[in-house]
Parts: C-alpha cells; sequence; structure tokens
C-alpha cells in the first residue's frame, strides 16, 4: 500500500463504473501505469441482491456495494431522502445493473431540418463516436438482433439465448400490429448455467461491467493497481494543472500524485467532488468559474406498462428479450426506447397500479372504496394471465436549475435539486399517448400515473462543448482550465439521449483514454495508438 501511495502514476482514475473501468482499461493496454480509486470496497465475485436497500447503516450499505448514504433530493420543491441506485464499490453501480447496452441514435448527438436537436447537437457527431461504439461492442460482448428501423446500427454478436416461448409469441403479436420489436442488445456473455442475474451482483463473470470488462482486463496487463475503502475528499490543483488528489482510507489521509487525472464518479459524484474541491485560485470549485459545474442535471423518466401475452404464456424466470423503437421519434418529439424489464406482473402488481389510479381519482377521499380494488385485481389476473412489464425510457433534457448541490463538509452525502419542467410533463403525456396507441391492439396497462424518475441515469452535470462560456469540458473531456484532468462518466453528456446511458459512457471512456494517450484530441487514427 505503501508503494502505491508513493508512486508518481501515469494516470489515477476516480471511479471504477462503466466510465473509470473501460478508461483505465484503456490506457492500461496503451502501456500506462494506471491507479484505480475506488471509495466502495472490492467484493469480489460475491453474489449480492439488488442496490434497493432499506438499511440506512452507511457501513452495512458499503458492504452491500451500495452508496453509503441516501441521495438528499429536492423535488419540485420538497425534500425527500431515497436510495439513488448508486453503487460503491468496484464495479460502481455498473455491477448490479441490467446490462441493457444499446447505441443511441444519430439525431441524439446531431442537428437536422428532419430532427432538430435541442441544443443544437453535441460537439462530437454520431460518425465521429461510431469506431468508439464498435470497440465497446466488443469489449462489453454486445450481443442481440439489430434494429429493424436501424439495420445498419450496432455491431452486435447474434443472441446467445433461444428466446423464450412467450416472448417469441409476443414479438410475433407486436409484429402483426405493425410494430417492430428485436432481441434487445445485451452485454453478457451467458455462460453456461447463466442465472439471469440483471439487476442483482453476479459471481460468475458472465455480465459484463465495469469490473468484468474494464478492471479485471486492466490489472491483467500487469500496468494497474486498485485502492478500495479510499475517499478522495479534495483534488489540488493550481491555475493550470492537478497537484494530487487528497484521500482518506481506514482513518488516514495521504495524497495520490500522477501525470493525468481521470474523474469518473459518476454523474452525482463526479461535481460533487469538483465543487468541494474550491481554493483561492478556484474559489467557486475547482473548473467552475463559469457557474456550470453540477448544473443541467438529467435523468429519464420511466413509463412502465404492463402488456398481457395471454393465458399460460409466461415461463418461471425473468427475461429481457425485447426492444422496440417505432416511438423514439415520432410525430417530431424526442421519446425514447421501449424494452421488456425482465419482469411479470400478476395479482400483487396490477392491485398496486389500481390503488395508484384510485389514489390520483375524485374518489380518493372515500378510503373505503380502495379495498374493494381487490376483486377487479383478482378477477384481471385470473382472466389475463401473467404480463410482461415493459418500461418506456424517456429522454430527458438540460435545466440550468437542475444541479447538485453537494454537502461541504461530507463527502459521503450527495444532495441535488431537481424540478419538472412543464416541457418534460407536457411530452410525457404525449408519450404515454403514443403508448397507449402502439399498444391499442394488446391487452395493456400503466403501472403507475405519477412521473417515475431513474435515479440510477444521472447525467449533463459536467457537460462538453467548444465554448467554455456554456460548458465545463472542452470537446475531448478535459475540464476548461486544467490541462491534466478528465472526465469519463455521465456527466459528459449534454442530453440524456433516448436510451440506457451505458454504451454511450464506455464508447466515450475509449475515446478519452485514446486522446490522453495520444495527447491531442480524441480520434481513432489508422492503427490507432491504443494498438486494437
Amino acid at each position: 500500500m505503501d508503494d502505491l501511495r508513493t508512486r508518481e502514476w501515469d494516470a489515477v482514475v476516480i471511479g471504477t463504473g462503466i466510465g473509470g473501468g473501460t478508461v483505465g482499461r484503456g490506457l492500461a493496454e496503451a502501456g500506462l501505469s494506471v491507479l484505480y480509486v475506488e471509495k466502495g470496497p472490492d467484493l469480489g465475485d460475491a453474489s449480492l441482491s439488488a442496490l434497493d436497500l432499506k438499511t440506512r447503516d452507511p457501513q452495512e450499505r458499503m458492504a452491500h456495494g451500495a452508496w453509503p448514504c441516501l441521495l438528499e433530493a429536492q423535488l419540485d420543491g420538497n425534500w425527500c431522502e431515497l436510495d439513488g441506485m448508486m453503487g460503491a464499490g468496484v464495479g460502481g453501480t455498473s455491477a448490479f445493473y441490467a446490462a441493457t447496452l444499446e447505441r443511441p441514435e444519430r439525431h441524439d448527438m446531431e442537428h437536422s431540418r428532419d430532427h432538430p436537436h435541442p441544443t443544437g447537437g453535441w460537439p462530437v457527431g454520431y460518425d465521429e463516436m461510431r469506431p468508439w461504439f464498435e470497440l465497446a461492442e466488443r469489449y462489453f460482448h454486445i450481443n442481440g438482433e439489430p434494429d429493424p428501423l436501424a439495420p445498419a446500427g450496432a455491431k452486435l454478436l447474434p443472441p446467445v439465448q433461444p428466446l423464450p416461448a412467450s416472448d417469441a409469441a409476443l414479438i410475433a403479436a407486436l409484429r402483426r400490429t405493425g410494430l417492430h420489436p428485436y432481441r434487445t442488445h445485451m452485454a453478457a456473455r451467458f455462460l453456461p448455467g447463466c442465472e439471469h442475474c440483471f439487476g442483482r451482483r453476479c459471481p460468475r463473470r458472465c455480465k459484463m461491467d465495469g469490473r468484468s470488462a474494464g478492471v479485471l482486463p486492466a490489472l491483467a496487463t500487469g500496468r494497474a493497481a486498485l485502492i478500495d475503502r479510499c475517499t478522495v475528499t479534495r483534488i489540488l490543483a493550481d491555475g493550470r494543472r492537478v497537484l494530487g488528489l487528497v484521500c482518506r482510507r481506514e482513518g488516514q489521509e495521504f495524497t495520490l500524485r500522477a501525470r493525468t487525472y481521470v474523474l469518473a464518479a459518476g454523474g452525482l459524484g463526479s461535481p460533487s467532488l469538483l465543487l468541494r474541491s474550491a481554493s483561492e485560485t478556484w474559489p467557486q470549485g475547482l473548473g467552475n468559474r463559469n457557474g456550470m459545474v453540477g448544473r443541467n442535471l438529467m435523468f429519464h423518466l420511466s413509463e412502465i406498462i404492463a402488456i398481457w401475452a395471454g393465458q399460460g404464456r409466461s415461463e418461471a424466470g425473468a427475461s429481457r428479450s425485447i426492444s422496440m423503437r417505432d416511438l423514439y421519434f415520432l410525430d417530431g418529439q424526442r421519446f425514447g426506447t421501449v424494452q421488456s424489464m425482465g419482469l411479470t406482473a400478476g395479482y400483487g402488481e396490477i392491485l398496486h397500479a389500481l390503488n395508484g389510479r384510485f389514489d390520483q381519482s375524485a374518489l380518493r377521499r372515500v378510503r373505503p372504496l380502495r379495498h374493494g380494488l381487490r376483486l377487479p385485481a383478482m378477477a384481471a389476473a385470473r382472466l389475463l394471465g401473467h404480463a410482461k412489464l415493459f418500461v418506456g425510457v424517456l429522454e430527458d433534457l438540460p435545466y440550468a436549475h437542475n444541479r447538485v448541490l453537494p454537502d461541504p463538509g461530507d463527502p459521503d452525502r450527495l444532495r441535488c435539486c431537481y424540478d419538472i419542467s412543464e416541457e418534460l410533463h407536457g411530452r410525457r403525456a404525449a408519450f404515454r399517448k403514443a403508448l397507449r396507441a402502439a399498444f391499442r391492439p394488446h391487452r395493456a396497462m400503466f403501472m403507475g400515473a405519477a412521473p417515475q424518475l431513474n435515479f440510477a441515469h444521472p447525467c449533463g452535470t459536467l457537460r462538453f462543448g467548444r465554448d467554455p462560456a456554456t460548458s465545463v469540458l472542452d470537446p475531448g473531456c478535459r475540464l476548461h482550465g486544467i490541462e491534466n484532468l478528465h472526465v469519463a462518466d455521465s456527466s459528459f453528456m449534454p442530453t440524456s439521449n433516448g436510451v440506457n446511458p451505458s454504451l454511450t459512457i464506455a464508447a466515450n471512456a475509449l475515446r478519452v483514454a485514446d486522446g490522453i494517450v495520444a495527447g491531442r484530441q480524441p480520434r481513432l487514427a489508422a492503427g490507432g495508438s491504443l494498438g486494437y
């Protein structure tokens, strides 16, 4: 440990999730010495349940691989505490994620007359990102079927597992009504005896995440090392360079030094650390002369809908087989992907949905009526059988008032302020209407009435751009004004797109790694500098 602390590394990477794990692998495989610094423990191949924990005890949460404190959030003006579904361990949140990794579409990044972009487009276009998407798809073993609406999209391995009979029947039924379902793009090798551990921590290294596809291959090079259970409390910097990281581990404080630093602590953690790193040179926080650090916080909205496949068509076990992009961009509206969740809905889920509708209705004051919903829920479950649950991923857009508000005295506590905009309320209503229309030939029911933010998808809080007045990072994801600090997590994204951000994070992390190695704006040259 003393050698790890005192050595000057080529690069120190803060965080081991999708972004941190992947950028560190790219740097190590290019020949650089890399030190990973992870707040949580290295849990090895331990099998653990999902991150939605009941306990508030920080030590118990950390032992499970979860962030030690609940997220404090001011949502539409009301303060609350909630489980932000954030990991704190090697692999980060990705160790528990569902491994659905899909590419965004061209119009997610580029402006055109037919598909106008809400921010005018990203500083890096789709074609420039394409080689990195392809490389990330290889690293993460992405398998599935091409989207019929965009057959020249992702570079995929064929589906590894056969389609469950009920999903095959549902796909056929959806196609008969004019929709275009395809096999979901999954980051998993599906080894023999696969337990379908999507949404929890897998002991078999089958699911590809920040640890299995990033940290472990980096360590295997012999040029990378890891310090776990280590909190970076401050970044030391002058007006031009980062000078070191102030860290705390097991009650001891020390400083780590490197030639280059990569911040990958997540869409909430990375801006919090920069804001806590205020100094005389950076009085508002490191890199925050324009007041943009931590602003433009985005999540996705989740619209969960139950689709009935019919009596007797549901198998035991979970299957995340089906995706559709028919509603991704519709009638000029930016919506998103619709995907199966790998869950079924029976009596309990139907009753929960009916209770939610009742609580939003004019009859909610007559509480005894609520108990009467058990009978229709039971009848529906018997008549219809188990339903497949789908989620519609609704794109969120950046607003400067949605922001991270760190606690200066407690690096374990993450805080944010978020208001659902009128624009998002309106687009959500249009998305629900489009979902109803798309599934009208089938028995379908929304499983909730209130907006559901996906707190596992924070992004946008350190947006990249060409203008230092309106962005935090340059197009190469280097902090404006600091020549040796890069960012490689979801905070770089200027818009949230209509898909899970994981593949975009991994692709951009590889791009950032190449830029660091090459010492220039990232590009994949012939025989590129990473040697892929």
